[in-house]
């Protein structure tokens, strides 16, 4: 059997490239002429940015509490004072600890603080006082919080006591630093962190309704009957779909940037190579959705439960992944999410760390390549 001639290599060579550049053509006029791709792309994300930016806070400031000082003195009114000074509080307050039930009841106040009739004489006789802080435990959060800084306002008021009794300062004081986000502003690793969640909602809910459709138009057996291989289709299928991930993720960090004012000290370069690969475990999970059901209305479903859930809440956006049960642990490693996250959120607020990028690159690399071999495995099965 004689080998190809050189001429008859180059010539399927550009065949390839021409069947290439036209369904990459094809489907980007496809995705332009299609307003739910465009939806999906970039008004979808530009409101999740703004719900995480402005509706999603972690961080609890001037928290209403009620103080009740059961007796009025010099000593139990400077305490009082020292809780509304705090920035943390915002205080109301009264005699009786009756008159703040309801509104704890209603949660129109987050906690009680209670400072009982015999505190100036326990503390003038040189013993501890005991000063009672009721909060509502239907929110465990808060509820920690008030108690966490009632005890913190108490004892700065302590430290403050002993200092003018001794005539000076105290012996030993607490520098406190933060790196990275000094300000401790929640905005800014939420929104880094909800670019993630953006980007696995337009490749992977995009590319698996989009490619659901002409499974159900039967547009994919026809070009499948054409000479076009299926790791050409795919491919095909998947740079238009590449390109609006990352346009995607540039706008939502233009907005992160300029609007919601989160710091970027990482590099470009950084924050595309993350991109990128993410973009594969995200792509792949949505063509093998598609081929799996060829049903639009399972492929959404399938897609919001199998990739923006675990994004959200098995990926440490939110929640701390070492404080779930150890079984969610082990779940959680093949959520690409939760290496994307985290390198977003070092990108924007410590800079370029590339052994941290590039073992997270190298994961999401791998799993990118389980999900793009099943896909083309099960697209070959539903032609033959």
């Amino acid at each position: 059997m004689t080998s190809p001639s050189p001429a008859a290599t180059a010539s399927s060579r550009r065949d390839r490239v021409r069947r290439f550049a036209a369904l990459v053509r094809k489907e980007s006029f496809q995705v332009m002429r299609d307003p739910s791709s465009i939806l999906i792309a970039f008004v979808l994300p530009i409101i999740l940015l703004f719900l995480f930016g402005y509706g999603v806070s972690l961080d609890t400031k001037l928290t209403r509490v009620g103080v009740v000082m059961e007796e009025t003195t010099p000593l139990t009114g400077d305490l009082a004072a020292s809780f509304r000074a705090s920035r943390y509080f915002s205080v109301v307050s009264g005699h009786d600890r009756r008159q703040f039930e309801e509104e704890l009841i209603l949660s129109r106040i987050r906690g009680i603080i209670v400072v009982p009739a015999d505190f100036t004489a326990t503390y003038m006789a040189g013993n501890r006082p005991q000063i009672q802080v009721i909060v509502d435990g239907s929110d465990p959060n808060t509820a920690n919080f008030v108690q966490n800084y009632a005890q913190g306002a108490v004892a700065n008021w302590q430290l403050q006591r002993q200092a003018q009794k001794m005539g000076g300062n105290p012996a030993i004081t607490v520098e406190q630093r933060f790196w990275f986000n000094p300000e401790l502003t929640s905005r800014s690793f939420l929104v880094p962190g909800s670019i993630a969640i953006v980007m696995t909602l337009v490749g992977t809910l995009l590319t698996s309704l989009v490619v659901a459709r002409e499974w159900e138009r039967g547009t994919m057996e026809a070009m499948m009957a054409t000479p076009v291989t299926a790791t050409e289709l795919l491919a095909g299928k998947l740079l238009p779909y590449f390109v609006l991930g990352l346009t995607s993720m540039t706008i939502c960090v233009l907005f992160a940037v300029f609007l919601f004012g989160v710091p970027f000290r990482g590099s470009v370069l950084a924050l595309y190579s993350l991109s990128a690969v993410f973009l594969m475990p995200a792509l792949g999970q949505g063509l093998l959705i598609s081929a799996a059901t060829k049903n639009q209305f399972l492929a959404s479903q399938l897609a919001l439960i199998s990739a923006f859930l675990p994004a959200f809440l098995l990926s440490g956006f939110l929640f701390e992944i070492n404080s779930m049960p150890t079984v969610i642990q082990w779940i959680t490693f093949i959520v690409p999410a939760r290496y994307l996250i985290p390198s977003l959120q070092t990108v924007f607020l410590a800079g370029d760390i590339w052994p941290m990028f590039l073992r997270a690159i190298s994961v999401m690399f791998g799993i990118g390549c389980v999900f793009f071999l099943l896909a083309a495995r099960s697209t070959k099965k539903r032609i033959a």
